[in-house]
């Protein structure tokens, strides 16, 4: 199979689905990425015509492309990604972008990731940052794995925590941090009707959804955490729901936080959150 039968194989199979350029998109990345190959040349063997049927059904049933080729791109890093983690979005690029933004020119600080998922914030940020000390924690032991994962594929050390940061025992095991940085569920149940398909059913609930009513119950507890483990001066960081924005600010203010700031995404939605230890 040469690419113009690939291309026009994913337009009939997917293009009702996804719209033309979606389908034109997701075949140009599997014929580089899953194949190896480049638009225009070469060919799929017997073996790999297989392998792209079982693709397609996939991609079908919607399941994230980045699940089924196991690897995405994060900050110009490359990244293993598996359903116990959700796949990293631009908009923690924006929040990343803004940590390191703040912490130029600073030596020696320490940064806690809560709720690290792939690990693609601490990652990141050591990579760009090697000076840094870089901490991060999560509740799944299987997302940790994925994260530790991505550490050593991207040759950068950062010190991996398995606890609940909604259990305050488990907060005396960490050191005093310069920035604190999240981006935690903050989807509530009654939400889940209007969630497309390709995140409701093949990315992590535990990392996506409260546990209960409250969409602030993550923020909350993280600031409590920050108003103990944050040093004087240094800055907690959110990625947050746009329509908590102006709630989530208020609980941060009422938690002693000071210089308060939103700033919008690349789509003009409030979504990051930087507050000031005084």
């Amino acid at each position: 199979m040469v690419w113009q039968e690939f291309h026009t194989l994913f337009l009939d199979r997917l293009a009702a689905q996804v719209g033309e350029g979606e389908a034109a998109s997701l075949a140009r990345i599997v014929w580089e990425d899953a194949f190896g190959l480049k638009p225009g040349s070469g060919a799929l063997d017997a073996s790999q015509q297989e392998q792209l049927q079982a693709i397609l059904l996939r991609l079908r049933q919607q399941e994230p492309l980045q699940y089924i080729l196991g690897k995405t791109q994060f900050f110009g890093l490359p990244f293993v990604v598996n359903p116990s983690v959700l796949i990293p979005r631009q908009e923690t690029v924006e929040l990343v972008a803004w940590v390191l933004e703040e912490a130029k020119g600073k030596k020696g600080l320490r940064v806690l990731d809560v709720g690290t998922g792939s690990g693609c914030i601490p990652v990141a940020l050591k990579k760009r940052r090697p000076d840094l000390t870089v901490h991060a924690l999560d509740v799944s032991p299987s997302a940790l794995e994925t994260a530790r994962e991505n550490a050593r594929l991207n040759q950068v050390e950062v010190t991996f925590h398995e606890a609940d940061i909604l259990d305050e025992k488990t907060w005396e095991q960490f050191p005093m941090y310069d920035i604190i940085v999240s981006n935690p569920p903050y989807i509530i149940e009654e939400e889940r009707a209007v969630m497309p398909p390709q995140v409701l059913e093949h990315e992590p609930a535990l990392a996506l959804f409260t546990g209960n009513d409250d969409p602030l119950r993550f923020i909350k507890a993280i600031a409590e955490f920050a108003t103990k483990k944050l040093n004087p001066g240094g800055l907690l960081f959110f990625e947050l729901n746009e329509f908590h924005a102006e709630a989530s600010t208020a609980e941060v203010k009422a938690q002693g936080f000071a210089n308060v700031e939103l700033r919008s995404d690349l789509n003009g939605k409030l979504r990051i959150l930087r507050a000031c230890r005084p």
